[in-house]
């Protein structure tokens, strides 16, 4: 996810400023570019690669301005520099990692000349909405787009939304943009190029994470680094859904699933007797048994054989490098 001057949105994209009922300068200098590097040995690298580019933006919480961005771009970071509207470098701090909402939080390690972006609410968007999707770089690195849909969203990585929103056209570097309403509010934050399908047909789009997702857990970010609530179990599986199929499509080299003996193929059928069609089904008979910890019996059909193994569940964060402290 690289950033370069070198390219920019089509114009015909790209927000009018006539057209806003805000000062969309404002918000564009909000959105900051997040370069992160990560040690080698790091458990994420293999997956996520030792350098990273994404965006993110700059709210205020605690009197303090923050840079909130998508958690995947800063676990396990090494070292953090954010580079702002016009070019000035500041090195971060990677603050928070919410595993629940894929949210993180970087402090500024340097003053941020920047006026925080007011957060809206999410759920206050309809479906067809116009929005505006702000990357670093200014107009050419942002563009209108419009709600094209709000739904669930389970990711493969033991990750679930209950509602998630989409939009379309898609922004092509949409790791930690800012989604901002009509009234120049931050509404969502960037996370995933998507395809969804609209009356039958199926559009490029890009899921964000809502924002009102973040207010119930953002003071326990900054005073704790990370949410009050306790981690759920976590089985270092990769899984993909296949007609009514759980299928077993990766395991984490000495994670709670690998050492229990599951193995690539697998088809879980159950949690604790339970039967599961879908992956929301598995995520949450899974977190349903406890916190980490827990241990998770689950049925699997490998081959022609019915197999049971029990889980012994971790905590996804006891795995990861932790940021150096500041």
């Amino acid at each position: 996810m690289a950033d370069s001057n070198q390219w920019a949105i089509p114009e015909a994209l790209q927000p009018r400023r006539d057209q806003l009922g805000y000062e969309l300068d404002t918000a564009l200098r909000a959105v900051m570019l997040v370069h992160a590097e990560i040690p080698e040995d790091a458990y994420t690298a293999s997956i996520l690669g030792t350098e990273r580019l994404g965006y993110g933006v700059v709210i205020e919480a605690n009197g303090r301005r923050l840079v909130l961005t998508m958690g995947y771009l800063i676990t396990e970071a090494e070292q953090l520099w954010l580079t702002a509207h016009d070019g000035h470098v500041v090195q971060g701090h990677t603050l928070a990692y919410d595993q629940a909402t894929g949210f993180g939080l970087v402090l500024p390690l340097g003053p941020l000349q920047v006026t925080p972006l007011q957060r809206g609410s999410s759920a206050q968007l309809d479906v067809g909405d116009p929005l505006t999707v702000i990357g670093h770089g200014g107009i050419s690195h942002s563009l209108t787009a419009r709600l094209i849909a709000r739904r669930e969203f389970a990711g493969y990585w033991e990750y679930l939304l209950d509602e998630a929103l989409f939009t379309a056209p898609p922004h092509p570097q949409w790791g930690g943009t800012a989604l901002v309403d009509a009234r120049g509010q931050l509404v969502g934050v960037g996370s995933l190029f998507v395809q969804e399908t609209i009356n039958g047909e199926s559009v490029d789009a890009n899921m964000f994470v809502p924002i009102d997702l973040l207010e119930p857990i953002l003071q326990d970010l900054v005073q704790l680094g990370r949410s009050a609530h306790a981690p759920r179990p976590w089985l270092g599986v990769y899984t993909a859904e296949q007609a009514d199929h759980i299928i077993v499509a990766g395991l984490t080299r000495d994670g709670p699933a690998h050492r229990a003996g599951v193995q690539l193929g697998d088809v879980i059928t159950a949690v604790a007797g339970k039967r599961v069609f879908s992956l929301p089904d598995f995520f949450r008979g899974v977190w349903r048994m406890g916190s980490a910890g827990a241990d998770i019996p689950l049925t699997l059909t490998r081959g022609r054989e019915s197999v049971q193994v029990k889980v012994h569940s971790a905590s996804r964060d006891d795995f990861l490098k932790k940021p150096p402290r500041h």
